[in-house]
């Protein structure tokens, strides 16, 4: 999978790709990310990228030119299964969404930044648009971070067990059971009986089980969006 990203922020993403699975996944070769600085598109040798909004108004908009060349310049490389826009509007990133997107071979991201970009561009480019939560962040940035986090994760080869993103909370609407590990027993605290029985369809049962209660509990709107 490649993920191009184009965004007027690069620094914010360098470390977050850098580590952990998403780093182990780019020296498998499984994923390669780019990022792409808007201002090497500057209208101007100061770097303006952005201006103010058309009727007034506080804060500043993208404009359309500086995206338009490189997603031009981009487009004309490959085909991509999708153009994204971050963006608080968008769908909701849930992991059905991450799941298809995970099977793309090419994705575009762009991150928007002061008040957003230019209204033509999503008209004119941008095929999905996604928010990861109802809140305003200062740019795409972290967004995009979190979406490539939650897709790169799922190719195949990624994780040590390919079962493990399986069994992830929200993968078929329920939250993930409680889980534990060695001690046995702490501070008083034990491991419930079930999980050192060795007998696995009654774990597996016993796991179902809290994962629909924790649900219950916590998630009730998920078991609805079930029925």
């Amino acid at each position: 999978m490649r993920i191009d990203i184009v965004t007027c922020q690069p620094e914010l993403l360098e470390s977050p790709f850098a580590h952990s699975i998403v780093k182990r996944a780019q020296e498998k070769g499984l994923a390669e990310i780019h990022l792409h600085q808007l201002r090497q598109h500057a209208i101007n040798k100061h770097g303006q990228i952005d201006d103010y909004v058309f009727g007034g108004g506080a804060g500043m908009v993208l404009r359309v030119e500086p995206i338009a060349a490189c997603f031009d310049e981009l487009l004309a490389q490959r085909a991509y299964n999708a153009v994204i826009y971050m963006t608080p509007d968008g769908e909701t990133l849930r992991q059905p969404l991450a799941n298809r997107l995970s099977l793309a071979g090419n994705l575009l991201i762009l991150c928007g930044h002061y008040k957003g970009v230019d209204e033509r561009i999503r008209k004119a480019y941008i095929t999905h648009e996604i928010s990861i939560g109802d809140y305003v962040l200062s740019g795409g940035e972290l967004g995009a971070a979190v979406l490539v986090d939650t897709i790169v994760r799922l190719l195949p080869g990624v994780l040590g067990n390919e079962e493990s993103a399986l069994s992830d909370s929200f993968q078929d609407n329920l939250l993930a059971p409680p889980v534990y590990t060695r001690p046995a027993e702490w501070r008083g605290q034990e491991v419930p009986a079930i999980l050192l029985s060795g007998n696995t369809p009654k774990i597996e049962e016993w796991r179902h089980e809290q994962a629909l209660e924790r649900t219950r509990q916590r998630r009730p709107d998920l078991l609805e969006e079930k029925l």
